[in-house]
C-alpha cells in the first residue's frame, strides 16, 4: 500500500528533465526562445501536459527544463521523431554550450 503522503495522479505522467547549459551572456535571449519554443512547438505535441523552466541561482547559465508527458513514447517517438523536434532545436539549439542531458522519471511520491 502506498504511503499516506502519496497522492497518485489521475493518470500516470512521465517527467522529462533536461539539464541545459547555455553560452554565457545569452540568458535573456535563451529565456525568450525556450518560452516561445515550448509554448508554440512542444505544446502542440501529442501527450504534452505542461512544462516548467528553472534557472540556477548559483550557475546562471544552467537551466532545468521539466516537461510532463502522458507516456514515454509521446516524447521519445511522437515528438523526438517528428519535424516538430527539428523546429524546437532550431529555436533553442543555438544557445546550447553542450548538448542537454535528458532523462525521464516516473512519480514515486508527492506532497499534498
Amino acid at each position: 500500500m502506498a504511503p499516506s503522503s502519496y497522492n497518485a495522479p489521475k493518470q500516470p505522467m512521465i517527467l522529462e528533465i533536461a539539464d541545459i547549459r547555455i553560452h554565457p551572456g545569452k540568458n535573456a535571449d535563451f529565456e525568450a526562445a525556450i518560452e516561445r519554443g515550448a509554448g508554440s512547438v512542444i505544446a502542440q505535441a501529442k501527450g504534452f501536459h505542461g512544462y516548467k523552466v528553472n534557472r540556477s541561482m548559483e550557475t546562471p547559465e544552467r537551466y532545468v527544463l521539466q516537461i510532463f508527458w502522458a507516456t514515454l513514447e509521446d516524447h521519445t517517438v511522437g515528438f523526438r521523431q517528428s519535424p516538430a523536434f527539428t523546429e524546437w532545436r532550431a529555436i533553442v539549439g543555438p544557445f546550447f554550450a553542450v548538448p542537454p542531458h535528458v532523462e525521464h522519471f516516473e512519480l514515486v511520491a508527492q506532497s499534498d
